[in-house]
């Protein structure tokens, strides 16, 4: 059965308040505790009862900050939580309470530091033995003269029981009284020791003195060596009637590595042996190997236990043989509760048979029950000691634990919350101050998330669910009537303002310690689930309280919004930028770019036209001027002519070439006057496109480059399909697009 702990203390997660993991470095805490000045301050929020809201979630941040900042106060805070800042002598941290709280948590302090003041000085442990002898299960012994009934007997054939208690004498001195008792098969034995220990440097000394079987009289001491190496010796006497029996152990240990040790032990006297212990014990598993020689038996044997600490659960196997025979155990041991565990052992040997060993740990008290099964291995008895614990242990645990821990929990919880009822009211007002204060961060960071298609936040609820498809702030009661759902809150307004970049991160701890959470449900389990948008697609997301979250869950998508508008414009498509830029803008601004665009595709349109008129002017007057000078190229030519008649001497291959380079001449000349024209057009083309540009305002000038820019994206889509399918390269491509531009 579970012990719950007194919950009659409602801690603060100060990592949970600044949404910070356990391991945030000081840069990370810093920074967390900036965002939420900025939103909290008192100085933001004017002087009405906004400021007042802001001053109490103000103070609620401040104080994590300067625990977590603090290292001293951060590794207190870890090992002991807010508990540990307040009691015990270490740093006071202020906590605003009622004079009812202060003196419950007052009266609880003081009778908790009682019980561990009692405990320190009393330290009782006990063990009690029952020994069981089931073997008519399986073999019944037919007797013709003694009739043995239906049922199979089962009997009681031994018990011990031992009990010890300590008593501190000073700081160094310990005085011990113990005693045990032994029933076997009728015939009983029993003793009890004194014993004092006393401290002494580097080591311990014991001296024992108690009655038995006779009188016994005894001394033990350890000493360490080294920091590696200790040794432990004793000596006892039993005082018999007619002789005095001496014994004396000792005990070398040596440290082989952090998690090794190993042990070399000598007896002599009632019984004598020799034995060497290796044993390793680690966070995973323990195992030990041993070896005894002794008279009359000599032994190897080695265990195995597997720990499984996240299932309380250790998973045993031994194996021990001898002089005496060949012993086999498997078992396992569970904690049920956070002092109590229980184990069940299945031993297979020879002479001894099969025997089911079960063990009950309740703090420092034990108790033991073998059950001999059988005198012989009989696979019957193997199959039911190792099955009958299990089925019993699940029996048990669903009808009588399941329902007792449920109980008592139940009970802790309305005690829990008749206790902090006040804190937990002041919990929620904070939340919804918080809310409050989140309005303008709320609405800004929507903004901004709708203009890039980012993370939209449309509904999120915390508390417990009855129905987790369709969970709502409304509950239908047995009448059919529609209420408020008192165990489910609204936290829409809080995460949509912790998104940052279009993610939302939340790490693994109570959802209920967020700036604007409160716990609608103490005690209870608790789950939040978040309906969002991203890129214009919904999805929906159910997490449990302690959960990280990491928004968006999207698959082959980014998970982060383009920084810039350039960025966007580069991932989409034309279409898409036309569609995005459109809804970005205002009315008032759209008008205005239409306006703009209409006076400049008519300005062009006029300057065009003036241009063509212009160039046919240009284009005449250029072709008469070459009828003129064609005209008078001609007489040239005849005068020249004359003049060629009287030089009979000149061959008609040179003539020809002659005729040549004037035609290239004149070919080159007419280029020339074609490219001078064409770049006078050009320049007044652009004094005409500067004195239209003059004329334009701030707004139609950063609306035509916003133009330009989706224009120039579109075309830089197609210069890279076309690339893809041509195999142009990079620099290729950039040429391209700086003609364009």
């Amino acid at each position: 059965m579970d012990d719950n702990e007194d919950l009659d203390y409602v801690e603060e997660d100060y990592y949970a308040t600044l949404n910070l993991p356990r391991n945030a470095t000081q840069e990370e805490i810093s920074k967390a505790y900036r965002n939420l000045s900025r939103i909290f301050h008192p100085d933001k929020h004017g002087n009405g009862e906004n400021k007042q809201k802001a001053e109490l979630m103000f103070n609620r941040t401040k104080k994590a900050y300067e625990v977590l900042s603090d290292p001293h106060q951060r590794a207190i805070y870890d090992s002991l939580g807010v508990k540990g800042l307040e009691t015990e002598g270490w740093e006071i941290v202020h906590r605003t309470k009622t004079p009812n709280e202060i003196r419950e948590e007052y009266e609880r302090l003081a009778q908790d530091r009682e019980e561990r003041r009692l405990q320190q000085k009393t330290n009782p442990r006990g063990n009690i033995s029952v020994h069981i002898n089931a073997t008519d299960f399986f073999s019944r012994y037919d007797d013709e003269y003694y009739d043995t009934g239906l049922l199979p007997s089962i009997e009681v054939s031994g018990m011990s029981m031992s009990q010890s208690i300590e008593a501190p004498l000073s700081r160094t001195e310990i005085a011990t009284l113990s005693g045990s008792l032994h029933l076997q098969n009728g015939v009983g034995s029993g003793n009890f020791l004194l014993s004092g220990k006393r401290l002494i440097n580097k080591g311990w000394f014991e001296v024992d003195c108690g009655a038995g079987n006779g009188p016994v009289l005894g001394a033990k001491g350890s000493r360490n060596l080294t920091s590696r190496i200790f040794l432990t010796g004793g000596t006892t006497f039993h005082f018999r009637p007619n002789a005095i029996i001496p014994g004396l152990t000792g005990t070398s240990a040596i440290q082989l590595d952090k998690n090794t040790v190993g042990y070399l032990t000598y007896n002599a006297g009632l019984q004598n042996s020799m034995s060497t212990v290796v044993e390793r014990n680690t966070e995973k598993y323990h195992c030990n190997l041993t070896i005894s020689l002794g008279i009359p038996h000599c032994y190897i044997a080695a265990a195995y236990t597997r720990k499984l600490l996240e299932q309380g659960l250790k998973l045993r196997a031994a194996l021990k043989g001898g002089t005496f025979g060949f012993l086999s155990e498997c078992g396992a041991e569970k904690k049920v509760s956070k002092y109590s565990s229980v184990s069940a052992t299945v031993c297979v040997g020879v002479p001894s048979g099969v025997m089911l060993k079960i063990k009950i740990i309740r703090s420092t008290q034990t108790y033991l029950f073998p059950i001999h099964l059988s005198e012989e291995i009989i696979p019957a008895a193997i199959f039911y000691a190792t099955v009958t614990p299990l089925l019993t242990y699940f029996v048990l645990k669903k009808m009588l634990f399941d329902p007792m821990n449920e109980a008592s929990k139940q009970k802790n919880i309305e005690k829990v919350k008749e206790t902090n009822s006040a804190r937990m009211a002041e919990k929620r007002r904070e939340a919804e101050s918080a809310i409050a204060l989140m309005g303008a961060l709320f609405e800004r960071i929507r903004k901004d998330e709708l203009k890039c298609e980012g993370l939209i936040i449309v509904s999120a609820l915390y508390g417990k669910f009855s129905d987790i498809e369709n969970a709502s702030l409304e509950e239908a009661d047995d009448m059919g009537f529609v209420q408020q759902n008192p165990l489910v809150i609204d936290v829409r307004i809080p995460l949509q303002c912790l998104v940052k970049d279009s993610q939302l991160t939340l790490y693994s701890s109570s959802k209920s310690e967020l700036p604007g959470f409160y716990d609608p449900c103490f005690g209870e389990e608790k789950q939040l689930k978040i309906d969002y948008e991203f890129r214009n697609n919904s999805y929906s997301s159910l997490f449990a309280d302690t959960d990280s979250v990491r928004l968006p869950v999207v698959t082959n998508e980014p998970s982060h919004a383009p920084k810039s508008k350039r960025s966007r414009f580069r991932n989409m498509n034309y279409v898409e930028n036309l569609l995005i830029y459109a809804r970005n803008l205002s009315p008032f601004y759209i008008f205005s770019m239409v306006i703009s665009l209409s006076v400049v595709l008519l300005t062009a349109y006029l300057g065009f036209t003036g241009c063509t008129a212009t160039l046919d002017h240009d284009e005449r007057s250029e072709e008469q001027q070459n009828s003129s000078s064609n005209i008078k190229s001609a007489g040239r030519k005849k005068t020249a002519t004359h003049n060629v008649n009287d030089m009979t001497d000149r061959s008609d291959d040179s003539a020809e070439d002659c005729s040549n380079d004037s035609e290239q001449e004149l070919e080159s000349e007419d280029e020339v006057n074609r490219k001078l024209h064409i770049e006078s057009l050009g320049q007044l083309k652009s004094a005409k496109l500067k004195s239209l540009e003059k004329s334009l305002t701030e707004e139609q000038r950063q609306a035509e480059k916003e133009i330009e820019r989706a224009q120039l994206a579109a075309i830089f889509e197609l210069l890279k399909k076309q690339a893809d399918s041509s195999n142009i390269n990079e620099e290729d491509l950039k040429e391209q697009l700086s003609l364009y531009r």
